[in-house]
């Protein structure tokens, strides 16, 4: 994909001095040439204008765009929501789907329809499979939160289990039974062959239908006790659970067949410096920094991220199947079919995640630096691998002395494990090879754990020490008091990423895993989007902090203005009330999916009236 060039340093300081000189000759000649010419004259400044603005002023614009538009839509009736749900779904809404209303009225929820966006993406595909199927393969998981009779119960008491149940347990008087199968893992469990969902998708669509409201259901059916077999459960095929530990070769049968992700070929030597795309010819990217954020957490269509993130090359555990289960969880990638749940550690509020101490910090009395603390994680890295984790490259890449060496070796040999910034970001403190110099005055990012893959190296390890020191744990509260929060992805996704959200600090968010809250939230509107590979980091902190010690003037109001607004819109819609809202709004969807009359169920109070007449 083919991307315009910006000017370069020559052309940015040419181009205003051709106009403003040209503008003074037409002023100053006869009336007759001013009169012809002098129309032309706001275009030519205009485009002294584009020529001078950042590219990520343009993605700031377009944000506040999308996220106007985006709240426009919301509704404040219970009429003008179901009307919402049957134009986006093409189904009447659920069983409760009033009482639901109610519950998200009562808790001051902002209702926009494609707020829930990720329930339908995440049960759709499970309209292609026999509802007795569903409720069986629930009923048999190991890990299971029962509800009967408006009760929930479990009989784990693993903590994420007890922090989903005590969350369930606030809605349980509006649920009807069933039996939810959750993932006590990190890492999720399904990657469905992409050929075989849409499968499933196409018999969704044929089931998909705004029914006539004479003949809906508005009630769901009563299961047996827990654990007792239902009259309509047939004897399940075999579930096959695969433990490689390469996971890309797993992951990537969830993309389509002729995604980048399915054709390039398998790396499997990763002793090596990675091999690091162009962030000037992706997809989701313009000029360097991410356009479309949703895009660049998908990695089919990024198969160098296969060497680039330590979930691909070796996580801590796999337990995965082809099947379609419906399992419940706290996070995924694009391609995993989990069911998404908010996290239990969000719907903890621990201080360790939350830093509610100091997350009202003032913007002006917090430091214009950079910091990142957190440990060596992304799966288990080794001597043999560890090149390839998300972690330690964007700590190295924040590292002076390693930033030293590569810029004095450029020609010679590339980095351990990153690559230097393109040219084409212009970064000031390239041009007399500082940046080493000028990154180690704006962040302070360092492991706080090597997690070493030997015995007996704590917190150092043995082959990456040389590479690596340690420093000191941080607590969130401390962290806030910068101004700048960049989120990067541990074995799965970051349980930090809502503190940050809620603060006054500005997350710069670089991830690839999917949640719940994603369709809430605005890339370079409530957050700043970075890319896997990072390379656009240094552009990104110049665009705010500016270089001091080059001339270069920051964009601190503009910081302000994201993190501000970031914060302001998490309390509004990232709320543990907003979370409850979700979490009915799922499980009233997925209790229509698992009843045997779930094509003529739904709600349609809001109908009867104009029917009856």
């Amino acid at each position: 994909m083919a991307f315009h060039r910006r000017p370069s340093a020559f052309l940015r300081y040419l181009i205003p001095t051709l106009l403003l000189t040209l503008t003074f000759y037409i002023l100053t000649r006869p009336s007759s040439l001013s009169s012809q010419i002098g129309p032309l004259l706001p275009t030519l400044l205009g485009l002294k204008t584009i020529l001078q603005e950042h590219p990520i002023d343009k993605l700031i614009k377009n944000a506040e765009r999308e996220f106007e538009k985006k709240i426009s839509r919301s509704t404040t009736t219970l009429e003008a929501a179901a009307h919402a749900y049957r134009e986006r779904r093409g189904r009447h809404p659920p069983p409760g789907f009033d009482k639901w209303y109610e519950f998200a009225k009562a808790k001051d929820a902002v209702i926009v329809e494609e707020f829930w966006d990720q329930i339908y993406h995440d049960l759709e595909p499970f309209w292609g499979v026999k509802p007795a199927q569903i409720r069986k393969d629930a009923r048999e998981f190991e890990m299971r939160i029962e509800i009967r009779d408006h009760k929930a119960s479990t009989r784990s008491d693993w903590f994420w289990t007890q922090i989903w149940l005590q969350t369930i347990q606030t809605i349980e008087h509006l649920l009807p039974d069933m039996d939810l199968a959750l993932n006590a893992m990190d890492e999720p469990r399904l990657v469905v062959p992409w050929e075989e969902i849409q499968g499933y998708m196409r018999q969704a669509k044929e089931r998909r239908a705004i029914v006539h409201p004479k003949v809906v259901v508005s009630e769901f059916a009563k299961l047996p006790p827990p654990g007792e077999e239902g009259p309509d459960e047939e004897e399940a095929p075999e579930r096959v659970w695969e433990h490689e530990k390469h996971y890309w070769l797993i992951a990537r049968r969830g993309c389509t067949p002729s995604s980048p992700a399915r054709r390039a070929e398998v790396i499997t030597d990763f002793d090596k410096p990675p091999s690091i795309a162009s962030n000037f010819h992706l997809k989701h990217m313009k000029h360097g920094y991410v356009a479309n954020y949703t895009l660049s957490t998908d990695f089919c269509h990024q198969a160098d991220l296969q060497a680039l993130e330590g979930i691909f090359v070796e996580p801590l555990s796999v337990s995965t199947t082809k099947s379609l289960l419906p399992i419940f969880g706290g996070s995924k990638l694009a391609v995993n079919n989990d069911i998404l749940l908010p996290a239990p550690m969000y719907l903890s509020e621990e201080d360790r995640f939350t830093g509610a101490e100091g997350a009202s910090i003032p913007w002006a009395s917090k430091q214009p630096t950079a910091i990142w603390r957190g440990t060596a994680t992304g799966g288990l890295n080794r001597e043999s691998n560890w090149r390839a984790f998300q972690r330690h490259r964007f700590v190295a890449m924040n590292n002076g002395s390693q930033l030293a060496l590569a810029e004095s070796t450029r020609t010679s040999s590339p980095p351990p494990n990153f690559a230097l910034p393109s040219k084409r970001y212009h970064l000031a403190a390239q041009r007399n090879s500082s940046l080493a110099q000028w990154i180690s005055s704006v962040t302070d990012v360092s492991f706080t754990d090597l997690m070493c893959s030997f015995d007996g190296f704590w917190p150092g390890c043995n082959y990456t020490d040389p590479y690596f020191a340690t420093s000191q744990p941080v607590p969130m509260s401390e962290q806030f008091r910068h101004k700048y929060l960049p989120d990067i992805d541990g074995n799965s996704f970051s349980g930090r990423y809502l503190g940050f959200l809620r603060s006054t600090s500005l997350p710069i968010k670089a991830t690839l895993w999917k949640e719940w809250h994603d369709s809430r939230l605005v890339a370079w509107k409530h957050f700043v989007p970075m890319d896997n590979r990072f390379g656009d980091w240094y552009g990104t902190l110049e665009y705010f902090l500016g270089n001091e010690a080059m001339g270069v003037k920051g964009r601190d109001e503009v910081a302000e203005n994201i993190a501000m607004a970031g914060s302001e819109w998490a309390a509004k819609v990232l709320r543990r009330e907003d979370m409850q809202v979700y979490i009915l709004r799922l499980l009233l969807e997925y209790a229509r999916v698992t009843d045997e009359r779930r094509e003529v169920m739904g709600w349609v109070g809001d109908l009867q009236e104009r029917v009856g007449s």
